[in-house]
């Protein structure tokens, strides 16, 4: 509230300076932990995968003796301590970030996993924070709305990338990968699917794209020197973390919650089970945001469903039935809406038959729903899904 009055009374540049006033002054109250020279701090941007990545990563490292901590869009982890992030925001406000920081350095941590978003970047929560690695996953649209255009979306992921001066991370098969090749490092590694002839990995993970997860991590952990036989026993053990292609069930039918929420997302994880009849339940998130990729979940449920049932997803401030029926303008006539998130669940697995696949899709591990006035209602797909499947 007090950032849109100041943006409101003296324009952008003011609410920058403000945000990066916040930064440095959770640097100076927490010290300067994000300098510390005995951590090397690992950022991990883009549209998808970071949580995976991040997760990732992470489990290589602590498997190669080291103390880690990281912060992703699901959890708080400080060595084998952890806990729920609540905030609803993948990159927590700079006094958050800043404390977890020293609390990091306090416990011993010789790594620490971050992901960074473009919303942080532009509100410099990055800022003050010396990173060893940065790693790029991939890009398609997404936050449009907010940045003003993609090209402005991608930059600002670049961001990251200009302030890490010592290892960069990138996926070569993303078409975006050029911009950040052109960005100076003392180490730039890419990676590809298309290196299946050094990377053989036979993973647990469902989702082709969690290929790709996988690579990114072994990509960071072999420049910290730890051998590709650590790295493939670990990524072959893993198995799915809380809401990524996460399986309630699997017989007699399959119940899968992912936190897809871009259509590029949603398609991919749809495209996991073709050649199987496939029942949906989607939404999209309200709050004036990237309104423009209603429509389009809508169409990729069409392409890939046989029956879609479109409900509500964190709708903010927004009418809710507006949401829900902007998501299925271009559903077809296979769709139902149903407003209720929990009856759309239970309409879902209602209509499964055995061999079938019920992906609920949209909120992922999250424990709150936004609704109107600031309100944040409790709730979980994967425990309602629980829930239903024990009265059938």
């Amino acid at each position: 509230m007090i950032k849109n009055l100041i943006k409101k009374i003296l324009g952008d540049r003011f609410v920058s300076l403000y945000h990066y006033i916040l930064a440095l002054g959770g640097a100076v109250i927490f010290g300067f932990p994000g300098y510390d020279k005995n951590i090397k701090i690992i950022g991990i941007t883009g549209t998808s995968g970071k949580s995976t990545t991040a997760d990732l990563i992470t489990k290589i490292l602590e498997s190669s003796g080291n103390k880690v901590a990281s912060i992703s869009t699901i959890r708080f982890k400080i060595g084998s301590q952890e806990w729920e992030n609540k905030y609803k925001m993948t990159m927590p406000g700079r006094f958050v970030i800043q404390k977890f920081l020293r609390q990091a350095k306090r416990a011993g941590c010789n790594f620490i996993v971050l992901e960074v978003t473009s919303q942080g970047i532009l509100q410099f929560r990055h800022k003050f924070i010396n990173f060893d690695t940065a790693v790029f996953t991939n890009l398609s649209p997404e936050h449009v709305e907010a940045h003003g255009s993609f090209e402005n979306y991608r930059n600002a992921k670049l961001r990251l990338f200009k302030a890490t001066k010592n290892i960069h991370i990138i996926n070569a098969d993303d078409k975006s990968s050029e911009y950040f090749f052109k960005i100076p490092a003392k180490k730039t590694i890419k990676f590809s699917v298309n290196d299946n002839n050094i990377y053989n990995l036979k993973l647990s993970l469902a989702g082709d794209f969690n290929l790709m997860n996988a690579l990114a991590a072994m990509s960071t952990a072999k420049a910290y020197g730890i051998p590709e036989d650590v790295c493939k026993n670990v990524l072959e053990s893993a198995k799915a973390i809380p809401g990524r292609m996460e399986f309630v069930q699997n017989l007699p039918f399959e119940v899968v919650v992912d936190y897809a929420h871009t259509p590029e997302q949603l398609e991919a994880v749809y495209k996991s089970f073709q050649g199987k009849n496939l029942i949906c339940v989607l939404g999209s998130a309200g709050g004036g945001r990237d309104k423009w990729k209603r429509p389009v979940l809508g169409e990729i449920a069409k392409k890939y469903c046989s029956q879609i049932i479109v409900t509500n997803e964190d709708p903010y401030d927004e009418d809710p039935m507006e949401i829900i029926s902007q998501v299925a303008q271009n559903s077809g006539d296979k769709t139902q809406k149903i407003l209720d998130r929990k009856e759309a669940i239970k309409k879902a697995i209602d209509l499964a038959k055995p061999g079938e696949v019920v992906a609920i899709t949209g909120k992922g591990s999250e424990s709150l729903m936004c609704v109107a006035d600031g309100k944040k209602i409790p709730w979980s797909d994967r425990e309602i899904a629980k829930e239903i499947l024990t009265k059938k």
